[in-house]
This record gives structure tokens, C-alpha cells and sequence, in this order.
């Protein structure tokens, strides 16, 4: 392995630039903070952070470098519990054993003479470093990435689903492209890779990672540059459908979901109706397909009941998805309202079938209409009933259990 890390002796791309270019021949669309970033990497040598919402072209970035490049993409994908013999190296035991086998006569030879036990042992000793050689290392994505003979594209997706321990283990890569075997020692990359790193914001990730990289957030599109993707993607929808649909998907992400339609299931959902050959987008055609771009029962209730809206804002709701009530009024009620009445003379509501609202507001705002309710010696309510009479000393206990108390003014 060379100790020496080489780069190319010409620059990967000339500008910003030709960088978008580049990558708009390779079928991906880059704005200029995109292409700048690329750009960077390229002439700093540093790797590049790409943190967003799942779906918005993070790992597809490192793929589309690869290939304007044409370096081969090495990728080491992330997920918990991940350690660092899946990400760096580990040792093949199972080569080793047979090796000694195979060499156990030739291990004989060596300690036949041997006067003492202790001497056999050392000899042994002596032969040990042979199995603990580059002959007996499995390179895993991220050594293989820096002992490469030519230069490549490391991927290092969804980072912030490792543990964090895998997070260290990255530090010394990232930044002196190398990595420390203690059997071995320290290996150095052959050629610097391009090292993207992508996350999704699951967790937050140390700074000493962040500090190593060139970082970016990407978001979704704004409408314009999604409708250019969609179209450079020859989905076979026709313009105005596909214009409508970016607006549904755009008005389904503001919704709250647990996973928000990505930029390629948009592509996806273009792709189905320009196969099922639809000529017009409406609510029923959109949920029927819905699960393209949907993928959680939960989310799928919600999207089908805002769809209508999505497709026409000025539609009428359907008696099934109200609120249990009809909306064909104001909310500005009247006593009428309130008290029953439904405006129909001669109905159910007519109040000519009871007591006017008026009367019974103002039958209960009337001075002492409680007085019954409290006062003994037979007296008798409003409605003619014995009135409950309260035992004597009632409000004396009640004062003494909580003491005087001023009443407020």
C-alpha cells in the first residue's frame, strides 16, 4: 500500500459552470449552490455533508458524480448498530484457519528442535505477523475506498443512523484520508477519493464531523425547478398534467405526513398516469394512485381527504368529509338559531311550537329565580315543585370549616 496520496493532475471540473453542465448531460439537475458545492470538493479536497428531507437527490448526487467522473462509487450504507469491522477492515479467520492447515506440517519443521516449550512458543511467535498481513485483510467500504489503484466516489449514506462510535471511527478519515490498522499500522489513500456524506436529520451530528466537511442542506425544489426535472426525465405526461401534479405533490407535503412525497416518487407518480394514459387530473384518478407516492395508511387517509381541495381549490366538499353539520350557512347564528328553530314555517322548528327563544332568556335573567330553590317553609319553586329546604346551620358549618373570608369588592 503507497504511503503517498496522489491526485490528478488536472482539475475535475473548470468552473461552477461547467460543473452544472456536467451534471445536467448525466440527467440530474443542479442549481448553483449545488454545483458550487461539487465544485469545492473537487478543488479543496474536502468531503461535502449533504443534510435534508429523504428524497431530495442526496444519494443520487454522489451517483451522478461517479458518473460524470467516471470514477467507480464505492458506498457504505449506514444503519444502527453498525460496527467498525462492516466499515473498515476485518480480519479473515476463516482464510487464516485453512492457511494453517495447509501449513501444519510446515509449522512442525519450524519446532521440531525446539529444546523447550518456551522456545516452540517463540518461534511461532516470530511467524505470527505473517497471518496478520494485507494477504489475510477483507477491506470494507471504507479502507477499500483509500487503497483503491484508481480513484473513486465514496458514498457514505445516511451517516446519522450509525451509532456514534461509527461517527468517531469517520474523524480520522475525513480528515487525513487515512486509516490506523494496529497490526498493520497506518494505511494512506492511494488517490483521495470524493467523500459524500449524506444524512437525513434523524439525529443530530457532532461537530467535529461537520468541521471535517463541506456541508449543504437540501430541501424540496421550488416549483419551477421540479417541473424542469420531471420534464428531463421524459416521463410521457403532458405538460399540464404534469404542471397540476407538481402543485397536488407540492400541496401534499405541506400536510402533516409522516413521510412527504420525495422528488422520485413524483417522478414515479407522473410515470403511472402517463401509463394509464390519464387525460385529466381529478380527485378520484389521483387517490386511486395515491399509494405511489404515499406509503403509510395514516398518511393515505389524510391525502385522500385534502386531494379535492388540492385539485380544485374552489370544490365543494362532499357530505361525507364534513363536519357534521352543513355549511350552507353562515356562522353568524341569530336567537332563531340557537333555540331550535330551522326556518322553516310549519316544521319541526316552527316557533309556533314553543316558547319564543326571547322568553326564556329573559325568564332567566329574572331577579331572585333561585329563591325557591333554597328557601324552606313549604314554599314552592317556579315549576310548582316543594321547594328543598336547607338545614338550619348549613352556611354557619361552612363559614366555620373555612373561615371568614372577605368577599371581594
Amino acid at each position: 500500500m503507497s504511503d503517498a496520496p496522489t491526485t490528478p493532475s488536472d482539475s475535475e471540473f473548470r468552473d461552477v459552470d461547467e460543473t452544472r453542465e456536467r451534471f445536467r448531460d448525466a440527467g440530474y439537475l443542479a442549481d448553483d449552490r449545488l454545483a458550487t458545492t461539487v465544485f469545492l470538493l473537487s478543488r479543496l479536497e474536502k468531503p461535502v455533508l449533504l443534510e435534508g428531507p429523504a428524497g431530495v437527490g442526496k444519494t443520487q448526487l454522489a451517483t451522478s458524480l461517479a458518473q460524470v467522473t467516471g470514477r467507480r462509487l464505492i458506498r457504505l450504507q449506514c444503519y444502527e448498530g453498525q460496527d467498525e469491522t462492516k466499515a473498515l477492515y476485518e480480519w479473515d479467520y476463516g482464510k487464516q484457519m485453512l492457511y494453517t492447515q495447509i501449513l501444519r506440517e510446515k509449522i512442525g519443521q519450524v519446532v521440531e528442535d525446539a529444546a523447550t516449550l518456551s522456545e516452540a512458543v517463540e518461534r511461532i511467535a516470530d511467524q505470527d505477523s505473517i497471518f496478520f498481513s494485507e494477504r489475510f485483510l477483507a477491506a470494507r467500504p471504507l479502507l477499500e475506498a483509500i487503497t483503491s489503484a484508481e480513484p473513486v466516489v465514496l458514498l457514505i449514506d445516511e451517516v446519522d443512523r450509525a451509532d456514534e462510535a461509527l461517527e468517531a471511527v469517520l474523524l480520522e478519515l475525513l480528515s487525513e484520508f487515512q486509516i490506523s490498522i494496529p497490526e498493520i499500522g497506518t494505511v494512506r489513500a492511494t488517490h483521495l477519493p470524493y467523500v459524500v456524506l449524506t444524512s437525513n436529520n434523524t439525529r443530530d451530528l457532532s461537530a467535529a464531523l461537520k468541521r471535517r466537511c463541506l456541508h449543504l442542506f437540501l430541501d424540496y425544489p421550488e416549483a419551477t425547478r421540479e417541473l424542469e426535472i420531471i420534464r428531463s426525465k421524459d416521463t410521457g405526461l403532458a405538460e399540464a398534467l404534469a404542471v397540476r401534479l407538481v402543485d397536488v405533490v407540492r400541496g401534499l407535503r405541506e400536510l402533516d405526513l409522516r413521510k412527504s412525497p420525495s422528488i422520485s416518487e413524483t417522478i414515479d407518480w407522473a410515470r403511472t398516469l402517463a401509463v394509464l394514459g390519464v387525460e385529466e387530473l381529478t380527485a378520484d384518478v389521483l387517490s386511486s394512485t395515491l399509494s405511489v407516492v404515499v406509503k403509510y395508511e395514516r398518511d393515505l387517509d389524510k391525502a385522500r381527504k385534502a386531494l379535492p381541495g388540492l385539485v380544485d381549490p374552489n370544490a365543494t366538499v362532499p357530505d361525507h368529509l364534513d363536519h357534521g353539520h352543513g355549511h350552507g350557512h353562515g356562522h353568524g347564528h341569530d336567537a332563531d338559531d340557537r333555540t331550535g328553530d330551522t326556518g322553516d314555517p310549519g316544521g319541526p322548528g316552527d316557533p309556533g311550537d314553543g316558547p319564543d327563544g326571547r322568553d326564556v332568556r329573559a325568564a332567566k335573567d329574572r331577579p331572585g329565580r333561585h329563591d325557591a330553590a333554597y328557601a324552606g317553609g313549604g314554599r314552592t319553586s317556579s315549576e310548582g315543585k316543594p321547594a328543598k329546604a336547607v338545614p338550619a346551620g348549613q352556611g354557619a358549618r361552612s363559614f366555620a370549616a373555612r373561615g371568614a373570608r372577605k368577599r371581594p369588592v
